[in-house]
């Protein structure tokens, strides 16, 4: 089931030419017409790489020949990043704001007849394409729509209610929502949403077979919709539905629906739209429109389910039934019913003891454990237990294995640059809590984002991507964070992300015997591994390596591993070495000019950086959280692309040069900094600076004032600063009219502080959503311009025990819709609904937590 991924490294090999910049451009003119030819081949490619996948499975010759091409296509986009890597380095040669000796070793560094080199390049990868392109000929493809999502799934609503463990209070709610009256719902839809398995057509069987639904409805119908959601289709099965399995030939849709309202006679119906995709509105409007007419609809139902919160939304106003996993105590009864006749179980203990833990792999999903179950009926062999227990789900053999393909149908209905962005996460491990804003950093540094038709910036580009995969329920939300949310990903969805990108991505470890040479991420995640397999020495097209959970009491591999990234891996876009014992970097690591995302958290034995860190100019993301840096070198000056930049220095000052050349910066965050006293007024000059999130900084007393020119900043978070004071307030005519854009506000643990930055939080005061305050002991009085906040919808106050009141003019904040106060006993009696003193200025808030 392994991708190529063709279709997607073609579209963002051809946006990189489209979108040379102009210095890229200047440098690329010489070759221009080598260029030229390769879109030209590139696109002509591209036109026919869908019916390509189409006809791939039943042909090997065209199967290889599609990965021979994915290995041209990558190395087309290796050259024409070669085009941006030179171009940043001649940017700041020229740099005005760069000192002279930074610009002096960036100079040096230049490399000869640069133009020459690159044609050649591409004059090989044109070659090779047009080989190619010879042998696709005879392949006779054409040009197609993308109907890769075109599957024939057929359901029914017969169910043996004894086959279905678990789910009865699942049920009874469904049942309930059913009875209640519609309370004036236009189409009164009951969505129930869940990922591919977990049992959504089981539990609408068996709402629609019972006995009080049958009495309440004297007309059922039951449709399976799968992909095609088109109307005289839905409205043939329909009538083929009610009218006993006749089939009816007329083919207008006017006939159909007249037929239809004849046979349903204005009866109260209850009507299921089983395994549902369609996100077009239009559609089920079309449908919306055609049921209102057949009467009764006020009183009927409609019953969907799908995976996709997305089409919840579109179909129903309510909140969709998310159905959960199944608990582990009825996954183990649901397992055994298939493992074994009635009553075996109790003759193979050893069988049961395996069993429990087969179990426990499942994840509460119905599907897996039935299919494991089935997959083990009438074996007795241990053995062959142990190795359903100790293997990958997505390792079974797919004849013994309806689980994968089922899971792929939601894969199939991604848009191709999100099933790249969706299996390159089955990097991180198993159970893994994934971070948002990591996720898209690692999407960035690998060029996965599609170039944004509205100049949306990058990071907004990978929310978007980052939320469809929510709407597909293929990840899950957890908790919301400074920098974004956290959220998972269910194992199974993880072994169908394995499944996928088996040949892009490997997860090395003790047992990965051999490792294909064209393979372009890896992860390392075993602690048992002791050195570097040999099989990755031959490897040179590396774009990621992830190092998880190797053994940090030696040295040995993690330098082994460090040294084979800079001799082989020239591409080498991300490289995440989280708390390794390394005590250096070698300053060889200055020849990973396209290294864009380089985390380094938690490396606690590192003192300093390699004079050679300045040709990392492509770094677009640099965490350095832990690393006891006395002060950061001033050639890093050169990272002009930085983006997101994390660290912990020991400086009592952070140096303005830096600032000046750091534009691009959208994200600070300065940890554990203990003898920092200030931060620059030069912070004007990080222009396009969105998050600044100070932590563990004891010696930082103030903010200065230019954080008032930051007209991108969204959010400020502050925390455990002993001695900042915050009081800022406006003295200069301008400071009354200030146009800021903060979103979210929150302190912290903050001992002395007593105030709340007026200058920055009333200049923000048509933007301003949320404000945190918390375990801050001599925080007293909240400010009477706090009124002034009318864009302010929720308020948390946590843990500040002399905070006595609320000002007046609360009533002004009408657009505040959640305050939170606890731990705080005073304010939290004066705000008690029966009889507290300040109740009257909270009364309008729909949502209020006071304990």
């Amino acid at each position: 089931m392994a991708e190529t991924f063709l279709l997607d490294i073609a579209q963002r090999v051809l946006e990189k030419i489209a979108h040379l910049s102009v210095e890229e451009a200047r440098l690329a003119f010489n070759v221009e017409s080598h260029l030229r030819k390769l879109k030209e081949t590139l696109s002509r490619i591209k036109a026919v790489l869908l019916d390509a996948e189409r006809q791939q499975h039943q042909n090997e010759k065209l199967r290889l020949s599609m990965w021979k091409l994915r290995d041209i296509f990558y190395d087309a986009e290796d050259v024409i990043d070669d085009f941006k890597c030179e171009a940043l380095r001649k940017q700041v040669v020229n740099h005005p704001n760069i000192t002279f000796k930074v610009r002096f070793l960036s100079s040096c560094s230049l490399p000869l007849s640069f133009s020459l080199k690159m044609g050649h390049k591409i004059e090989v990868i044109n070659q090779r394409l047009n080989e190619l392109a010879i042998e696709w000929d005879n392949f006779n493809l054409g040009q197609s729509t993308d109907n890769r999502h075109v599957f024939n799934r057929e359901t029914h609503s017969f169910v043996n209610s004894k086959d279905v463990i678990g789910r009865d209070v699942d049920k009874e709610n469904i049942i309930d929502l059913l009875m209640k009256p519609s309370e004036g719902l236009d189409v009164p839809v009951i969505p129930i949403v869940g990922i591919g398995g977990i049992g959504k057509t089981t539990l609408t069987r068996l709402v629609y077979n019972d006995n009080r639904v049958n009495r309440h409805f004297p007309l059922k119908i039951w449709i399976c919709v799968s992909e095609e959601f088109d109307l005289t289709r839905l409205l043939k099965l329909m009538i083929h539905s009610i009218n006993k399995g006749e089939q009816c030939d007329d083919s207008t849709v006017e006939a159909l629906q007249t037929f239809l309202r004849s046979l349903s006679n204005d009866k109260k119906f209850l009507l299921v739209l089983d395994d549902v995709w369609n996100e077009n509105q239009a559609r089920w409007i079309e449908l919306r429109d055609l049921l209102r007419s057949m009467g009764g609809l006020s009183q009927s139902k409609i019953i969907v389910t799908t995976r996709s919160l997305k089409v919840a939304s579109i179909m129903s106003s309510i909140r969709p039934y998310e159905l959960k996993v199944l608990p582990h105590e009825d996954c183990l009864i649901l397992f055994t019913k298939w493992a074994f006749n009635d009553g075996d179980d109790r003759q193979y203990p050893n069988l049961m003891r395996i069993g429990e833990e087969i179990v426990k792999k499942c994840k509460g999903v119905p599907l897996v454990v039935r299919t494991l179950g089935s997959l083990l009926f009438m074996k007795t062999d241990e053995s062959d237990w142990i190795s359903v227990r100790d293997n990958e789900i997505w390792k079974l053999e797919h004849a013994e294995n309806e689980i994968l393909p089922v899971l792929k149908l939601s894969y199939n209905h991604l848009p191709s640059h999100l099933q790249r962005c969706f299996a390159i996460m089955s990097l991180y491990k198993k159970d893994s809590i994934y971070y948002s804003d990591k996720v898209i950093q690692f999407w960035m540094a690998n060029g996965l984002l599609e170039h944004s038709k509205q100049k949306q910036e990058w990071v907004d580009v990978g929310g978007r991507y980052l939320n469809e995969l929510l709407s597909r329920c293929l990840i899950q939300k957890e908790t919301d964070y400074a920098l974004g949310f956290t959220f998972k990903m269910h194992d199974l969805i993880h072994d169908l992300a394995l499944d996928v990108s088996q040949k892009e991505c490997k997860t090395v470890n003790s047992q990965s015997y051999v490792i294909d040479e064209n393979v372009r991420h890896l992860s390392f995640c075993d602690d048992k591994l002791l050195k570097v397999p040999q099989d990755l020495k031959k490897l040179k097209n590396v774009r990621t390596v992830f190092v998880h959970e190797l053994s940090t009491e030696s040295k040995t591999i993690h330098e082994s591993l460090i040294n084979l990234c800079v001799s082989k891996f020239k591409y080498l876009r991300a490289l995440h070495l989280r708390c390794s014992p390394l005590t250096a970097l070698p300053n060889s690591i200055g020849t990973l000019k396209h290294l864009r995302d380089l985390d380094l958290t938690g490396c606690r034995n590192i003192q300093k950086l390699p004079s050679s860190f300045y040709k990392l100019r492509s770094l677009q993301t640099l965490r350095m959280y832990g690393i006891p840096l006395m002060q950061l070198p001033v050639s890093m000056e050169s990272l002009i692309e930085l983006r997101y930049l994390e660290i912990t220095i020991k400086a009592k000052h952070l140096k303005e040069t830096w600032l000046r050349c750091w534009t691009s910066l959208q994200y600070l965050g300065l940890f554990e900094c203990d003898n920092l006293e200030c931060l620059p007024e030069g912070m004007q000059y990080l222009t396009s600076l969105r998050r600044l999130v100070l932590f563990g900084c004891p010696n930082l007393v103030s903010l200065p004032r230019s954080l008032k020119h930051l007209t991108k900043l969204e959010v400020l978070r502050i925390s455990c600063c002993e001695k900042i004071n915050l009081r800022m307030e406006p003295e200069e005519k301008e400071d009354k009219d200030l146009q800021l854009s903060l979103k979210t506000f929150s302190i912290r643990s903050l001992d002395v502080s007593t105030d709340l930055p007026q200058l920055l939080l009333e200049g923000s005061s048509s933007t301003l959503q949320q404000i945190q305050i918390e375990n801050c002991d001599k925080f007293a009085v909240l400010p009477a311009w706090l009124q002034n906040l009318t864009s302010l919808h929720k308020l948390e106050i946590i843990e500040c025990p002399r905070l006595l009141t609320l000002p007046g003019g609360m009533d002004h904040l009408t657009g505040l819709r959640q305050l939170r106060i606890r731990a705080c006993p005073n304010l939290g009696r004066r705000c008690q609904k029966d009889g507290g003193a300040d109740w009257h200025k909270i009364a309008h808030i729909q949502e209020i937590d006071v304990s």
